[in-house]
């Protein structure tokens, strides 16, 4: 069965970027992601999830992080040059970024907003996003995502230092 273009996926075309798809198969449940990593066959370092968390002001802010980590507030907060963040509430996530949870992409959001990929994005040669689709899962270099998102790398999950 072919897969379906996602927006997604035709951003990355537009920009030139070459990109793999890994699908899997979903069902009524939400996957975690060492779950999803598992189901792509790719280790769950490399598979990323997309956050969306908003400013006091509701402006919001996307961070991609490794699918085991959790995102450290403060860290996050001072990389967007903020004092506060939130989760984004999950009733507006399609109202915002045009995605539905599972299948959120940091490509292709309604708008381009300011996103921080977790450094640890660039130990790896490729990450996993999602393609924008429950189920789809895109593999593509570091910086051509930091690219096409106007990215910028910081450390923003929590260490177990921390």
């Amino acid at each position: 069965m072919k897969q379906k273009k996602t927006n997604a996926m035709r951003i990355l075309e537009n920009e030139g970027i070459q990109y793999d798809v890994r699908t899997f198969k979903m069902g009524k449940t939400h996957i975690e992601g060492q779950e999803v990593a598992k189901l792509i066959d790719a280790s769950p370092e490399q598979v990323f999830k997309t956050l969306v968390f908003i400013n006091n002001d509701s402006d919001p802010y996307v961070f991609v992080i490794p699918v085991e980590g959790n995102l450290n507030m403060k860290h996050a907060a001072q990389a967007v040059k903020e004092k506060k963040l939130h989760l984004l509430p999950l009733q507006d996530l399609t109202k915002v970024t045009g995605y539905i949870r599972g299948g959120c992409s940091p490509v292709g959001m309604k708008h381009l907003y300011p996103t921080i990929i977790d450094q640890s994005a660039g130990q790896q040669e490729t990450i996993f996003v999602s393609g924008g689709q429950r189920g789809v899962q895109m593999e593509v270099h570091v910086q051509d995502l930091a690219k096409v998102t106007n990215a910028i790398l910081a450390d923003v999950v929590n260490h177990h230092a921390d």
